[in-house]
């Protein structure tokens, strides 16, 4: 078992049932997945900033992303149909305890200026988004093999109702959210 998995499984679980007044342990919000996604709009025509790209969010996520192609034409982006214009990959189960862990205990401590995550970032059905500017705030990547700096964007899905109830889950999980 993971470490967060564990973490989620002997404490957290419990005191959410506790905190949260819910009699079935079932009931207890959870994470279900994460998904973690590139917009690779600068790798248009420019094949080796896609291939280091998909390279960077393999490494990240332990798993081969699938790449995005672009339905519409549109003249004014040089954009034509067909084109890759993105790539994501979607995290469950293990892997997904194992980039949380790894994203809530180093990436985001090396986010400069970082002051707490937006609380804004929940959708309203419990779901929490944020964003990251640049893929060198995780350890697996080196500084030196990065061509451009390629922002990305991690949705975090979970069996909570609502917002203040998928707050309490992740806040306990160790997300920094902002007061």
């Amino acid at each position: 078992m993971d470490r967060l998995q564990e973490k989620y499984a002997k404490q957290v679980r419990p005191l959410l049932q506790q905190e949260l007044g819910i009699k079935n342990v079932m009931a207890v919000p959870r994470v279900t997945k994460v998904v973690v996604s590139m917009g690779l709009g600068k790798s248009i025509g420019n094949e080796k900033v896609l291939e280091s790209a998909t390279a960077h969010l393999a490494t990240i996520t332990g798993q081969k992303p699938l790449l995005c192609k672009a339905r519409k034409s549109i003249s004014n982006f040089r954009l034509r149909e067909g084109m890759i214009i993105g790539a994501k990959v979607t995290l469950r189960r293990r892997r997904m305890y194992e980039f949380l862990d790894r994203l809530i205990s180093l990436a985001i401590p090396r986010v400069r200026d970082f002051r707490g995550l937006d609380p804004k970032g929940f959708d309203g059905r419990g779901n929490f988004n944020m964003g990251l500017t640049e893929q060198s705030v995780f350890p697996d990547i080196d500084p030196d093999t990065i061509d451009v700096a390629q922002g990305m964007n991690v949705s975090i899905s979970t069996t909570a109702g609502n917002d203040a109830h998928a707050r309490v889950l992740l806040t306990r999980l160790g997300m920094p959210f902002r007061t």
